[in-house]
């Protein structure tokens, strides 16, 4: 039963190769003055929770973004010229300006640049690589660039030349970046691949400690339905999870908002079991669903993936796709099971593995993904690159 609306192995090498040849800045970290940048604050995704962290980590450092949209909750931005413009309102149209938007944020230089980048933050340039430091977190590199066949944004033959010109341009204006940390092995080996540059891993930081500190009356909750989280878009295979609940003859709950609302709902009218959505949970109702769900559903190839880690937190296994984050942050066998298929009886013959796991022993694995984890590995990597 759902329960109701409540009242109320870390890979941590430095990069080897392809860092620019400068000398370093000798002045110690805490004299310097430091910049960090992200792409746009539109919803409270895992990318805003990791700028929220590093604003957090240095809390006296200058923060900015391309735009920040009415009502969404951020730390205190200095928004680019770009917010100022009806491009805010459409990211593809913005795409071929970011570069140059980039490069003219402000006339202020700072000693130490930080980006959180899953487009082209990671272009911008605040003082001449001489003397500025830059570090760049990565989320991906632009999915819609480097790999299309995932993100729907740049397919189709039309787009073809523009998407080579604007490749060969996200490498040319990142070349003075000194060095990359990327938020999973997945990610690092794609900066490798269309890069052609190294970094050092480190997780993104999750709430593990909120997840976890469940009332006593959301703990013992049922746990008799399946649970589907997340961004309601084509990738995220949400049609999937529909039917897998179906093979497996279970309720099921999807949590999140997006674009395939209306299609996915149409899809839920037609199931065989019920399928509830629950729109733009809080993170307090989010946490009750995932203390109540036999198992989250994450069929999914995802670069990291915050949600089974919160899942995980929550005692709740994951059932997912073998691919991605998910061999980061999943224990096979131990705190959930991958599977290499995307055929649904296969994961509702699964689920009688999960039932069959310790479920005390689970958070201790999202424990390892913990806000205090990353501020301590991001530490590290700025004190590295800056000594």
């Amino acid at each position: 039963m759902i329960p109701p609306v409540p009242l109320d192995h870390q890979d941590t090498s430095p990069p080897v190769s392809g860092d620019v040849p400068v000398a370093r800045p000798t002045q110690p970290p805490a004299e310097r003055s430091i910049a960090l940048v992200h792409e746009w604050f539109t919803a409270t995704g895992g990318a805003e929770q990791v700028f929220r962290q590093l604003a957090e980590v240095f809390p006296a450092a200058a923060r900015f973004a391309l735009w920040r949209d009415p009502g969404v909750d951020a730390p205190e931005l200095r928004e680019s010229w770009l917010a100022r413009t009806p491009l805010r309102l459409s990211k593809a149209l913005a795409l071929p300006v970011m570069p140059l938007v980039w490069r003219t944020l402000t006339r202020e230089r700072f000693d130490v640049v930080i980006t959180s980048s899953h487009a082209f933050a990671h272009t911008a340039r605040l003082g001449p690589p001489e003397r500025t430091r830059y570090l760049s977190y990565v989320h991906a590199p632009a999915r819609y660039l480097w790999t299309p066949g995932v993100d729907d944004r740049a397919g189709g033959r039309l787009l073809a030349v523009p998407r080579r010109v604007m490749r060969a341009l996200d490498v040319r204006l990142s070349r003075h970046v000194h060095s990359y940390a990327a938020n999973s092995r997945e990610v690092r080996d794609r900066i490798r691949r269309h890069w052609r540059r190294d970094a050092r891993v480190i997780h993104p930081p999750v709430d593990v400690e909120f997840f976890a500190s469940a009332r006593g009356v959301e703990r013992i909750a049922p746990r008799d339905y399946l649970l589907g989280v997340g961004r309601w878009v084509r990738y995220k295979n949400f049609d999937l999870v529909i039917a897998i609940a179906e093979a497996a003859r279970l309720p099921l709950v999807i949590a999140g908002s997006g674009p395939e609302e209306t299609r996915l709902r149409r899809l839920a009218a037609r199931a065989t079991v019920p399928v509830t959505f629950e729109v733009q949970p809080d993170r307090t109702r989010l946490r009750q669903l995932y203390w109540g769900a036999r198992a989250l559903l994450f069929p999914v190839h995802e670069d990291f993936g915050m949600v089974p880690v919160e899942a995980q937190a929550c005692r709740t296994p994951v059932l997912g796709l073998r691919r991605g984050g998910l061999l980061e942050t999943v224990v096979d066998g131990e705190t959930g099971v991958l599977l290499d298929s995307t055929d649904p009886r296969d994961y509702a013959n699964a689920l009688g593995r999960l039932d069959e796991l310790d479920r005390t022993r689970i958070p201790a694995q999202a424990a390892r993904f913990s806000g205090r984890e990353f501020a301590s590995r991001v530490t590290e990597w700025v004190a590295h690159e800056c000594d």
